[in-house]
């Protein structure tokens, strides 16, 4: 079996699995003061657009390195506006909204109003996006920027504004991003 359609039959279990979890880790992944405290704040940060522009603009004045600057600054807001997009297609409400349940909201209704919407999470989105791309640039510290990611991600669960599988999502779109992305623009450091 080719790579690609191994990592895809892995993306689709994982989601799969997500979702099948969704209850459980709104029930038991849950601490609704994660944003009061400074460690929280930082991974909520982790998932928040400018953090990235400003990320991209220190590597670029550092290295000068204008290719993977760019991606860094330009990944996580087509994140971003992907993340809004599937939001207004998908219409699945945030999970605190309905004591855990899944609820879709239908296109009549505020059709392009997507505050509510939880699915994908964006946070999770952006986080992911700048991960992913930062593991192609800088593979040895894998570990920190999917940590970091990570953690953000599984904030929003804690924090019950996310489904488990609404980050999941987030991290698995992010993951064809930036690889779509890194195969035409990307390059070895």
């Amino acid at each position: 079996m080719r790579a690609p359609v191994r990592i895809a039959l892995l993306a689709i279990m994982t989601i799969v699995a997500a979702h099948l979890a969704d209850r459980w880790a709104y029930v038991h992944l849950v601490d609704l003061a994660v944003y009061d405290h400074d460690l929280g704040r930082m991974l909520r940060t982790v998932g928040y657009l400018p953090v990235w522009w400003l990320v991209a603009l220190a590597l670029w004045l550092q290295t000068r390195d204008n290719r993977n600057g760019l991606l860094l600054g330009l990944v996580p807001t087509a994140g971003g506006v992907i993340c809004a997009m599937l939001q207004v297609l998908l219409r699945r409400e945030r999970p605190h909204l309905h004591e855990g349940h899944y609820v879709f909201r239908a296109f009549t209704d505020r059709p392009f109003h997507g505050a509510e919407f939880g699915l994908p999470s964006s946070h999770a989105l952006v986080a992911f996006s700048a991960g992913w791309l930062l593991c192609r640039i800088y593979p040895r510290a894998w570990p920190v920027w999917i940590g970091l990611a990570t953690a953000c991600a599984l904030s929003r669960v804690e924090a019950q504004a996310h489904f488990l599988s609404d980050v999941t999502v987030a991290a698995v779109t992010a993951y064809f991003l930036v690889a779509i992305v890194w195969r035409r623009w990307g390059s070895e450091t």
